[in-house]
């Protein structure tokens, strides 16, 4: 990949998530993508979403590799990746439109998780939309044996981080005015949580 970092799961997961956010994400605007790991993301679906300007952002260490996907994917809608820790007090941009993360919350510890809808909800517009992909449990249980499988293994990696519970996130959405619009399905058994913000 040309020195580039690269996911396997980027790939297999652009096509449906890209679709997801081409039925939510009809409006001009500004989409701040938090967490962009490699930057594949952003590198393979700013170029299908025109109307938009896709802000990556990372912690300092992964932004060379996702300037490195940007220069590459020649889509001149793929802003200067932004260093952000959610943990920070002051986020790099004032405003946006919308917010996208993938894979995400199960790595973050949960106050880092309410950490960052504490900083969404000091970005984005009213009105605005704040996605989230990845996997979920509902009241308690996991949607699959690979999704607990995969639960058990984040957490002997760090006992802070693991699948997050839809019933803790709702509540924590609500401290932010955030409301739950939409809980679409996605292929191997994750998600993504489709949240306005009022």
């Amino acid at each position: 990949m040309n020195g580039k970092p690269y996911a396997e799961s980027c790939e297999q997961n652009r096509a449906p998530i890209l679709a997801v956010l081409k039925t939510w994400l009809t409006e001009p605007g500004l989409l701040l993508e938090i967490g962009s790991g490699t930057g594949q993301h952003a590198a393979g679906m700013a170029g299908e979403l025109p109307h938009l300007r896709w802000q990556p952002t990372d912690v300092a260490e992964n932004l060379p590799g996702i300037r490195r996907w940007r220069d590459d994917s020649g889509c001149e809608n793929i802003l200067e990746p932004l260093e952000l820790d959610v943990a920070q007090t002051t986020w790099p941009i004032e405003q946006c439109d919308y917010v996208f993360t993938a894979n995400t919350c199960h790595i973050m510890s949960w106050p880092l998780v309410c950490r960052m809808f504490e900083g969404v909800c000091g970005v984005i517009r009213s009105g605005g939309l704040f996605l989230i992909y990845g996997p979920f449990n509902y009241h308690g249980q996991y949607t699959a044996a690979s999704n607990a499988r995969f639960d058990q293994w984040l957490k002997t990696r760090d006992p802070d981080s693991g699948i997050r519970d839809i019933d803790e996130l709702l509540p924590l959405a609500a401290r932010h005015h955030m409301t739950l619009e939409a809980d679409i399905e996605m292929p191997v058994n994750n998600r993504i949580l489709v949240w306005r913000h009022r």
